[in-house]
């Protein structure tokens, strides 16, 4: 259970605090974005055409860690390790001109991480661990199917089926998300990286929605409220 709960782990939380589509060991905790979907809501989703797709989150114990440090540029950004096979990236080609929203914040994590290992290996860097700061000074022009593309060659040529690397990225202010247009996440409490990844994908206007959940009472962190955030275009 997260710390900021400050209570035990009981038999319910079993099934209450924990995704419906979970299925491997490995994450401290539940990535709780997802909580908010049921299976009644994956049914209406596909209804509609929204088509779904799911990675592997190995939540670490760092996404709890607050930020100390005066400045952002000296927290140091855990990292998670990530598991996504070929067919998703090839799902994310395929949609590449669609509107791709991320559940969760380790979600948008991982799918950005995507796109920068590509950009690494066009420009002949064949390691696919992302550091916490390098992606802000690898070329940007590269178009998100492009990126991807190429990691899916890289893979296929090394005959794997699936990516198991690790992120350390920061999604901060002044990053633009690469992949994802949109995130649904709960609300978060201050001095934390996640709230500098919800200022990053919504600008300047993450103080108006925070305004608005607090004079209206909407309940953060890991059993409050969802948001749909669509991202800031400059």
């Amino acid at each position: 259970m997260p710390p900021y709960l400050n209570r035990n782990a009981e038999e319910k939380d079993k099934e209450t605090y924990q995704t419906i589509y979970a299925k491997h060991d490995g994450s401290v905790a539940a990535p709780t974005a997802g909580l908010h979907f049921t299976k009644d809501l994956l049914n209406d989703l596909k209804a509609k055409n929204i088509h779904t797709s799911f990675v592997t989150l190995h939540v670490g114990a760092g996404t709890f860690k607050p930020v100390k440090s005066d400045t952002m540029e000296t927290h140091e950004m855990h990292a998670e390790f990530i598991d996504v096979s070929v067919e998703l990236i090839d799902d994310l080609i395929r949609n590449s001109e669609n509107k791709i929203v991320a559940v969760g914040t380790t979600s948008l994590r991982t799918i950005e991480s995507l796109y920068w290992m590509g950009v690494k290996i066009l420009t002949g860097n064949y390691s696919l661990r992302i550091n916490q700061w390098e992606v802000y000074d690898l070329p940007k022009h590269y178009a998100k199917a492009e990126a991807l593309q190429a990691l899916k060659n890289y893979l296929e040529e090394k005959n794997q089926t699936r990516l198991f690397s690790k992120t350390q990225i920061i999604i901060a202010p002044g990053y633009q998300l690469k992949v994802a247009v949109g995130l649904i996440t709960n609300f978060h409490q201050p001095k934390s990286t996640l709230l500098l990844l919800v200022a990053a994908t919504v600008g300047e206007d993450w103080k108006k929605i925070y305004d608005y959940a607090l004079q209206n009472d909407f309940r953060f962190l890991s059993y409050g409220d969802g948001s749909l955030l669509w991202k800031n275009v400059k």
